[in-house]
């Protein structure tokens, strides 16, 4: 869709590019944004020309993924990356384009980057735009249905998935009204060294984190739109975090 109100257009190239002005937002992927009007956008500000690597491996052995990483880019890693690339039924063009960050933080309860790296137990490093950083759990950085943690002018600049997590077990589930249509529910399930962990979205309004022991009674969150209703989501959910359960051991 053509922004008809959009009249200016920076390249980012420094942290300090990113400091927006009155009507300007950011711009990575641009799948989302150009899907709708944007009447209240002037100005984008381009953040892929700060040429952020898509995937660094860190000293410590956890891997960090650029805000601006193509989803297409961690399908290729195969296993639950590309398991929840495939989830957001991307056609392989939009997987090109679409970044990881963009996912994340338009906060929509179906986002299934949001399912992965909530489910790894990711940390998103932010910049402030005043200066330093800040690191957040994903988990905790989508508070709500299209609603984040993020205050006015933060930026997110990655996303890191801890070694521990990259070596666990992994099990997971989804499902919908049908097989080719939107999440309803998504649970993830990571065996750690203090048992089962289990990550819930989709059906919730924001990711939900279930220790050992933990059913869906602990959840208070739930989501009700188009796509499910709230009686059956929370059946659906409660089956897949049975199994995921029951295949972790």
């Amino acid at each position: 869709m053509d922004l008809t109100t959009v009249s200016s257009h920076r390249l980012a190239r420094r942290r300090e590019d990113l400091i927006l002005g009155v009507g300007e937002t950011l711009l990575a992927g641009g799948t989302w944004l150009f899907s709708e009007p944007q009447p209240a956008t002037t100005g984008l500000v381009d953040l892929t020309t700060l040429g952020w690597p898509d995937l660094e491996q860190l000293p410590d052995g956890s891997l960090r993924i650029a805000a601006t990483c193509p989803v297409a880019v961690l399908r290729e890693r195969g296993g639950v990356f590309a398991w929840c690339a495939d989830a957001l039924l991307m056609s392989p063009k939009v997987q090109a384009v679409a970044t990881v960050g963009g996912n994340v933080c338009l906060g929509l309860p179906a986002g299934a980057m949001t399912s992965l790296l909530a489910g790894l137990d990711a940390t998103a490093l932010v910049w402030p735009p005043a200066g330093g950083e800040r690191v957040v759990r994903v988990a905790d950085l989508v508070v709500g249905n299209a609603a984040t943690s993020l205050t006015s002018g933060e930026v997110v600049r990655c996303f890191d998935v801890p070694a521990a997590s990259l070596a666990a077990p992994v099990a997971h589930r989804r499902f919908s009204l049908a097989d080719l249509g939107r999440s309803a529910g998504v649970v993830i399930g990571l065996r750690t060294a203090d048992g089962v962990r289990v990550t819930v979205t989709g059906s919730t309004t924001r990711p939900v984190v279930l220790a050992d022991g933990q059913g869906v009674e602990a959840i208070d969150c739930w989501h009700e739109d188009a796509h499910g209703a709230r009686d059956w989501r929370v059946a659906q959910t409660a089956r897949c975090l049975a199994e995921v359960r029951e295949e972790l051991g």
